[in-house]
């Protein structure tokens, strides 16, 4: 259950079972926002869509590859290598169409410049299993990038769970 949380990944849905994947940049964002390159944007746009489509491969292409998984959750921090090998079945579980994966980004701070980023918000991971339950997860998180042939995640900070009402307040 704790793999399937920290899957956003990233990690990672308004909609139960919905296929697309979602940005939320006008969410309560820093007066900083409008400074934020719109390639950042399309970073967290891709990896919601790898998510969406079990695209394993690409969504392991969205972290560095020293990068780190920093679990406020569990109390722990390892090689982003361990994370997405636990993560791995359900990107396999994605394709096969024996579960509909997504995930929603908001952010309450977004801090760039051209090569470095620091975004800090709530994840909404969405999972529906082929006899139609759903599990939802809403994860504050913070994501260390940086710009390396694209923006590359070299920190994923799963901070704690958050709650509806945080949710809806970065509407």
């Amino acid at each position: 259950m704790n793999r399937f949380i920290l899957l956003f990944g990233f990690s990672l849905v308004a909609l139960a079972g919905c296929q697309t994947a979602e940005v939320d940049p006008a969410a309560s964002v820093s007066s900083d926002y409008s400074a934020t390159p719109s390639n950042l944007d399309a970073f967290w746009a891709e990896s919601a869509r790898t998510v969406a489509d079990g695209d394993f491969e690409g969504y392991s292409a969205t972290y560095h590859k020293d990068a780190v998984l920093v679990s406020g959750l569990s109390g722990t921090s390892y090689p982003i290598a361990s994370a997405l090998a636990g993560w791995k079945d359900g990107f396999d579980k994605t394709v096969a169409g024996k579960q509909k994966s997504s995930v929603v980004f908001r952010f309450s701070q977004r801090l760039s410049d051209e090569t470095t980023a620091h975004d800090t918000g709530i994840f909404n991971y969405t999972a529906e299993d082929s006899t139609g339950a759903v599990t939802s997860n809403l994860v504050h998180f913070e994501g260390l990038l940086v710009m390396e042939n694209g923006w590359k995640m070299v920190m994923e900070y799963q901070k704690s769970r958050a709650t509806q009402e945080d949710w809806d307040a970065l509407q």
